[in-house]
């Protein structure tokens, strides 16, 4: 017994020895990891923003001080450093103005606040877009045959190259002194571009039509008789408008041949109170910064609300074109462009571009109603719809008739900012029954709808690309329960809220940057 207790306790005071032997030999737990330099910068980004200026981005890391940047005019070469910034972490993204039209690189390095060696670079290059020191045209610098041009006084500049005619005009040392040159010997409703140049470097660019030098048209003042004038006029004529307020007790007033209206100044639109009603003998109409008012005072002073702006009257007519540019467009109560389900027409084309409407009710109608007529061709681009159709379809083309077998209708809306638009759970943008036709709508915003693109059998799929959907769910898949419903089905839209400026006062100018870059609505805002 004796022997056993000597053993155990033998085991016991061997068994500690080896196990104190080996608590020597295990290593401490690691708490943390200490590094010889500070990470790199990762996930390093760059960005144009506002032609000239950079956007660098990059994943900001523990234990920094702050980072710096390096710019040089090359290709990740870094044989010419032309600026060096320091950025603190909380200052990321940075944002450096850079020179236009130059090919770029940048390096960033973290520098520690522990006294680490500073971390490798991290590169990237980019090439900034040409840059624009024009300044924006005022009212009045575009004449008939001039235009004065504006820049920040003391520029480097040299001189501009005038589009069409391919000029090369010299900039006086004058006129770079005081950052203003007039050019002449401009033609009359003719649109150029000008780029300045720094010898070969762009420094700017700007695009203007001139105003109407009236040589063979007819000018009419806001005195003058307005559905008077056009009577006496003849078949293909022009008559330019003078500003002021043109009031036809009627209401009305009928085209019967080809014709050009015209205001005088883009800056300062003629109001007129009219419906134009297109009969036999149109062929091609243009209707050109003017301001059509739908409401009107007739005879006894009372104010009428006029049903149409513009209505094709006449059956069995090959209607050509109507073009409505650089226009304002309100208060209409039921269409801007109609043919009534009795009026069986062709009509080749009907285009609106830079335009405003805002307020056209539908009252037993739709915004764009043709039902028994052909529209062959319909173009909206660089506008802007507010409160049209409020609760009725955007674009009716219903083929009711049934009497243009086999034609195709074909649809685009470019570029356009569609608010409060076809605003009811049964309603469409796009209600097109003409077999195989064409629907394409692109670069546009949609806003504050609860309608959606279609549900016709007949219409085609819409093709859609780089739009934008807010409070307007309709228009992507699953955003609409009514049976058939199309969307949009590109996969590159987005649903961002514009952020517009006074959208209930109609200043729709976007602030969302995101929609700004990807170049997305009427582009006037």
């Amino acid at each position: 017994m004796k022997n056993k207790i000597k053993n155990t306790i033998l085991f016991l005071a061997v068994f500690s020895l080896v196990f104190s032997a080996c608590k020597d030999d295990i290593e401490p737990v690691i708490e943390q990891l200490n590094f010889e330099r500070v990470f790199s910068p990762i996930d390093l980004t760059a960005r144009i923003r506002n032609l000239t200026t950079v956007e660098l981005s990059w994943t900001v890391s523990d234990n920094v001080d702050h980072y710096v940047v390096e710019f040089s005019e090359d290709s990740l070469l870094f044989n010419s450093i032309v600026k060096t910034v320091e950025v603190a972490p909380d200052e990321v993204p940075f944002s450096q103005l850079l020179d236009g039209e130059t090919q770029y690189s940048a390096r960033i390095k973290g520098v520690s606040a522990e006294g680490l060696e500073d971390s490798k670079w991290s590169a990237i290059a980019f090439k900034t877009d040409p840059e624009n020191i024009f300044y924006a045209l005022a009212d009045g610098d575009v004449k008939a045959t001039t235009a004065v041009l504006k820049w920040p006084a003391g520029s480097e500049v040299t001189h501009f190259l005038i589009m069409p005619g391919n000029i090369e005009r010299t900039i006086t040392t004058e006129e770079k002194a005081a950052g203003e040159a007039e050019i002449t010997g401009l033609t009359g409703e003719t649109s150029y571009t000008v780029t300045l140049y720094k010898n070969t470097k762009h420094r700017g660019e700007i695009e203007f039509t001139t105003l109407i030098d009236l040589g063979g048209a007819t000018a009419v003042y806001p005195e003058d008789d307005l559905d008077a004038v056009i009577s006496a006029l003849e078949d293909g004529g022009e008559l330019v408008l003078f500003p002021g307020d043109y009031t036809v007790y009627t209401g009305t007033i009928t085209l019967n041949k080809s014709i050009s209206l015209k205001g005088l100044y883009p800056y300062d639109k003629p109001v007129i109170h009219v419906q134009f009603v297109l009969e036999d003998g149109v062929q091609n109409v243009t209707i050109k910064d003017l301001e059509m008012d739908g409401t009107y005072l007739d005879a006894t002073e009372v104010e009428v609300v006029t049903d149409h702006a513009f209505q094709y009257n006449t059956s069995g007519v090959d209607y050509g074109s109507l073009e409505v540019i650089d226009c304002v467009i309100h208060d209409y109560n039921k269409s801007i462009f109609t043919g009534s389900s009795s009026i069986v027409s062709t009509i080749a084309s009907i285009s609106m571009d830079n335009c405003v409407v805002t307020n056209v009710l539908t009252n037993s109608a739709d915004c764009i109603d043709f039902r028994g007529g052909y529209v062959a061709s319909l173009s909206l681009t660089n506008s802007t719809f507010v409160n049209c159709a409020p609760a009725r379809d955007f674009v009716r083309l219903d083929d009711s008739s049934g009497a243009f077998p086999g034609k195709v209708s074909n649809v685009l809306i470019d570029h356009c900012t569609l608010y409060g638009v076809s605003n009811n759970a049964s309603r469409r943008i796009l209600y097109v029954r003409f077999v195989e036709n064409t629907l394409t709508v692109k670069n546009t915003i949609i806003v504050a709808t609860v309608g959606y693109y279609t549900n016709q059998d007949k219409s085609s799929q819409p093709d859609c690309s780089n739009n934008n959907y807010f409070n307007a769910a309709g228009f992507v898949s699953g955003g609409s329960e009514v049976s058939g419903a199309k969307f949009d089905l590109s996969g590159n839209f987005t649903t961002l809220d514009p952020g517009f400026v006074n959208a209930e006062n109609g200043d729709f100018t976007v602030t969302n940057q995101t929609l700004i870059d990807n170049n997305v609505g009427d582009p006037r805002w």
